[in-house]
């Protein structure tokens, strides 16, 4: 998606550790324009599958999947990266690393919001070792649920989450793929 590519390289900013902030445009502050135009890329990038909810994770994905969701007509679901009062019921659960965060959460996800009558796609921010991802993945099996694939914003091909998800045969649409990065520049693979 070359809006996003050339939005990455005006107001992206790599830092040391593989680290890529697009914290002015995508997961911080949101450019809602470029979102719009990013969920409805996934709309035409899935518009063949039976889609009747989408997951995500929070927080970063939230925002991405419903502007997505509006395009698919179906309800956003999410797992929460901590329990609360408010959750009750059964639960899924899996067990996710941030990469950024250095640190492991268990996500939770209600069992009333997800069952084996539901077509799922995972939208997500980021792809880097593919944790989140398997999460989601690990859920949705566990529900009975269909997936019908991934849309990630930036997946970073120079790590194996990419690989990962796609040797499992999960459908993985990634709308930038970047292959190298260093402290000053970025190559994106062509699509």
């Amino acid at each position: 998606m070359q809006l996003l590519k050339d939005r990455i390289l005006k107001d992206g900013i790599v830092k040391p550790g593989n680290i890529l902030k697009v914290d002015s445009f995508l997961n911080h502050q949101m450019d809602i324009d470029l979102i719009n135009e990013i969920g409805k890329e996934f709309k035409a990038r899935f518009s063949d599958c039976p889609i009747t909810k989408i997951l995500t994770i929070e927080a970063s994905g939230i925002g991405i999947a419903c502007i997505a969701a509006q395009y698919f007509h179906v309800p956003v679901i999410f797992a929460k990266k901590a329990q609360s009062l408010n959750l009750d019921g059964e639960m899924y659960r899996s067990k996710v690393e941030s990469f950024t965060h250095k640190k492991v959460y268990d996500v939770i996800l209600s069992k009333k919001f997800l069952g084996p009558e539901d077509h799922v796609l995972l939208i997500d921010d980021f792809l880097a070792n593919g944790c989140a991802l398997l999460g989601l993945i690990e859920i949705v099996r566990e529900s009975g649920a269909v997936l019908e694939g991934a849309g990630i914003v930036i997946e970073k091909g120079f790590q194996d989450g990419g690989k990962k998800i796609r040797d499992m045969g999960v459908r993985l649409e990634s709308l930038a793929i970047i292959d190298s990065m260093t402290d000053d520049s970025l190559t994106f693979r062509e699509d």
